[in-house]
């Protein structure tokens, strides 16, 4: 049986797809969830925390048993998990059915990302960075078809069951696609769990973990919320998703003469600068404005995550796929952890400002303004982070070509 490098990616792409269109279908019906089981903020935040807690998990287990079970059998484990997550979600009953179905989703996402980004560096090593661009195209492009059914099914008054049902398709698609495939073995990454565990501990590996955790929350943890935010900033919150992360993936498509112009490194630099511009520009903008901020933010968060991800498997493929995978979990799991600490602000800002005699839409404005300013902080930690990083890319390009361990 031959390898069809191409129908594999493929079947990565739209598993991937599921996996962003359960992120941006659940922040399109936070507010009917929020209305039906009478949930608040904190509450909604430790509904979404499941997803993300689900996805470190699922990486951290994928990543240790990749070297053993290798892409083939992580994809039907997390098929099988996203039919689990999608149906009990669908016949949840109260907070704790909701939390349940929603960290098997999470995980079921986390195995997509543990068997998919190793697979994809191994079958197109001479330009992993670039091709891992191009496979996170689907993050950001299903986020864009997710936010554009759930704001319309919305608008036909279909109900957020119905919303839930619409992923069983592309998630049937995928477990098609994969269907009898011969998987690639492991050729060009290292194979050795004892070499990866020993290269995790290097400093820059390390430091790069750290990165993670504040590149993922900017990216991840304003748009998961994007719909308690800015639903009274004038505009419509499932279009600023839709128009951020369209965006994104028309830039991680054309990812590979920006990575090779700028260098991995001068790109995360110089979108965590952008990053924090758009941030900021979005917590003080108003009605059409808000767009044109949201047009900042999708520029500077555009590269973080596949960038982060293709400079493990350039700079430390000693790390093999548990190097990568782990990466993408430290992300997610940063992310879970600060789900019920910004629905905790939204919720004291609001009532701060409820408390001073503002009107309710104002105060969900005010609300939502005061937390896009706490959010900015994350990335304005990393213009200085991947600041020390780019002044030391001649380091990291000497070492990587002599395949010396990298260090900062």
């Amino acid at each position: 049986m031959s390898l069809h490098k191409n129908r594999l990616f493929v079947a990565s792409c739209v598993a991937l797809v599921v996996t962003s269109m359960t992120f941006a279908i659940r922040a399109g019906i936070l507010s009917q969830l929020g209305a039906q089981f009478q949930l608040t903020d904190r509450e909604l935040g430790f509904v979404n925390q499941m997803a993300f807690l689900g996805f470190p998990v699922a990486t951290i287990v994928g990543g240790l048993l990749f070297n053993i079970f290798g892409p083939r059998r992580l994809m039907w484990v997390a098929f099988v998990c996203h039919m689990l997550g999608l149906l009990l979600t669908i016949y949840a009953s109260g907070f704790w059915g909701l939390l349940i179905s929603t960290f098997f989703i999470g995980f079921a996402n986390g195995t997509v990302e543990a068997a998919c980004n190793p697979m994809i560096a191994d079958m197109f090593t001479n330009n992993q960075t670039a091709m891992l661009n191009r496979f996170h195209v689907w993050f950001p492009g299903g986020i864009v078809i997710g936010s554009l059914v759930s704001k319309f099914m919305t608008d036909l008054h279909f109900g957020w069951q119905a919303q839930i049902a619409i992923m069983i398709i592309p998630t049937l698609i995928y477990a098609y696609l994969i269907f009898g495939q011969q998987f690639p073995k492991s050729q060009h990454m290292e194979t050795s769990t004892s070499t990866n565990l020993r290269n995790l501990l290097t400093p820059l590996y390390i430091f790069m973990i750290l990165c993670m955790t504040l590149s993922a929350t900017t990216e991840l943890g304003t748009q998961q919320w994007v719909e308690r935010i800015l639903g009274k900033a004038g505009a419509s919150p499932m279009l600023v998703l839709a128009l951020v992360t369209g965006l994104m993936a028309v830039g991680r498509y054309f990812a590979g003469p920006v990575v090779h112009r700028l260098n991995p490194t001068g790109v995360l630099w110089a979108s965590s600068i952008v990053a924090t511009l758009g941030i900021l520009m979005m917590s003080q903008a108003t009605g059409g404005m808000v767009y044109l901020a949201a047009i900042l933010f999708a520029i500077g968060v555009c590269y973080f995550w596949p960038t982060m991800i293709g400079f493990v498997g350039e700079y430390m493929p000693k790390t093999g796929a548990l190097g990568m995978s782990l990466m993408g979990g430290a992300g997610m799991f940063a992310t879970s952890i600060w789900q019920p600490i910004i629905g905790g602000w939204l919720d004291t800002e609001r009532a701060t400002a409820l408390g001073q005699g503002i009107d309710p839409d104002t105060a969900d404005l005010i609300a939502g303004q005061a937390t896009l300013d706490n959010l900015a902080v994350f990335p304005a930690i990393l213009i200085i982070a991947f600041g020390i990083l780019f002044f030391n890319r001649k380091k990291l390009e000497m070492r990587r070509n002599t395949h010396l361990k990298p260090a900062i």
